[in-house]
């Protein structure tokens, strides 16, 4: 058993320490943006291959879907063999697969490349953010998660603005060629500055994964942490998958008019991180996250109000989720470092641990809105934002509160 977490040297945040978490944040950045400059093209795309634009959420919930199943052996396949090299080979088996995607003649064989480009979010979550957390301090790895999501927010906020460039004047095969060569740069950039320790790691026989699996899963503080984190992500992810559907078909908008609206929303995103960086030296690891959660549920509320005056509903909608994005981004980071250290387990395993709870719930939540969209438009939407903040304040809640009553207890800030 891997009850005891492999020691290792951390390092401090510097100019030259950074150049790995850069190379990093590209690749996640290339991932990013496989779903958000994608997404706007869905209603092209479902055109070209003559289905209905329902099948566009899909394309999301199966990229999805894809990290879901091939995390739980990410983390732990990369904890025998070694960080990077796991890494390095799912960055560019990434990138192939974005090639291969331009050969579709169906929206069965183009939900299948997407289903194995979702692979990439598990070698980011699983593998990527695990390094991260090992080399650096523990403050530090929060600053640097911060960072890359502010970095990596580049891709919502681009990416529907060239979705609508390639469907207005291109075509959107040219959005995946774009995403495999910034993949390939990534790869080069890791391959150069990521750090390869030597630990030391018991071999074990696979089957031994799955004892690692039951003891993180039978913590009931790593379930009560991680659950939390798709409650307090899924509203976002829900505006990326269904917003198309919403202001274009529903309201009208034109693309490039899509396009604009996503900068406040993911700007919220963006202000939060930054915040986020600025103050968590100065107060208790986890009060950021008991400030943004009733700020994402009034958020939620501003969307519900929305739906209920209808005439209000764009200004509400984009209102709320800027603050629904704001919260989210002084809380997100702070949250998964607890999440992540929530267990003595290898930090490979909880890694995918938490990326495969994180995204089959991200996969069940928006199909099942996606169907529920179509009998309920809006209503859907705003009550399923509404929803998942409000099951926060159970357990998820409870489980922060402990910790933070258990680290001012031994005297940690």
């Amino acid at each position: 058993m891997q009850n005891l977490m492999q020691k290792e040297q951390t390092t401090t945040l510097s100019r030259a320490t950074l150049m790995f978490p850069l190379a990093l944040v590209l690749f996640e950045f290339s991932v990013y943006i496989g779903n958000d400059l994608v997404q706007p093209a869905m209603l092209a795309i479902t055109k070209d291959f003559g289905v209905s634009s329902v099948w566009a959420p899909s394309s999301m919930s199966f990229y999805l879907l894809g990290g879901a199943c091939v995390a739980w052996l990410m983390g732990p396949l990369s904890d025998r063999l070694g960080r990077k090299k796991v890494l390095l080979a799912g960055v560019a088996f990434f990138a192939v697969t974005c090639l291969l995607i331009l050969f579709t003649h169906t929206i069965e064989s183009f939900l299948a490349l997407r289903f194995l480009q979702g692979f990439g979010l598990s070698v980011i979550s699983a593998v990527g953010y695990a390094a991260i957390q090992e080399t650096f301090e523990e403050r530090d790895a929060i600053k640097v998660m911060a960072l890359m999501a502010n970095i990596s927010l580049l891709a919502p906020l681009l990416g529907p603005v060239l979705g609508a460039f390639l469907i207005d004047h291109v075509s959107w095969h040219w959005g995946f060629i774009g995403i495999a060569f910034l993949a390939f740069l990534s790869w080069f950039g890791l391959k150069a500055k990521m750090p390869n320790p030597k630990v030391s790691i018991p071999k074990q026989p696979l089957s031994y994964i799955w004892d690692d699996y039951k003891q993180v899963y039978k913590n009931k503080t790593f379930i009560g942490l991680t659950l939390g984190l798709p409650m307090l992500a899924m509203p976002l992810m829900l505006w990326i998958a269904l917003s198309p559907v919403m202001l274009v078909e529903e309201l009208g908008l034109s693309s490039v008019q899509y396009g604009l609206a996503q900068f406040p929303v993911l700007g919220g995103l963006i202000v939060g991180n930054i915040v986020l960086i600025k103050v968590i030296d100065r107060y208790a690891l986890g009060k950021t996250v008991l400030i943004g959660l009733p700020l994402m549920l009034l958020g939620t509320l501003i969307v519900f109000l929305g739906v209920i005056w209808r005439e209000y509903f764009l200004y509400c909608v984009i209102l709320g989720m800027t603050l629904v994005s704001f919260g989210e981004g002084i809380s997100f980071s702070v949250l998964y470092r607890f999440a992540l250290m929530s267990s003595e387990i290898s930090k490979g395993t909880v890694a995918a641990a938490v990326s495969v709870l994180m995204m089959f719930t991200f996969f069940f939540v928006i199909e099942l809105v996606r169907v529920l969209y179509e009998h309920f438009h809006l209503w859907a939407y705003a009550l399923s934002c509404l929803t998942l903040i409000v099951l926060w304040f159970t357990f998820p809640q409870a489980t922060l509160k402990k910790i933070m009553l258990g680290r001012k207890e031994r005297g940690e800030f």
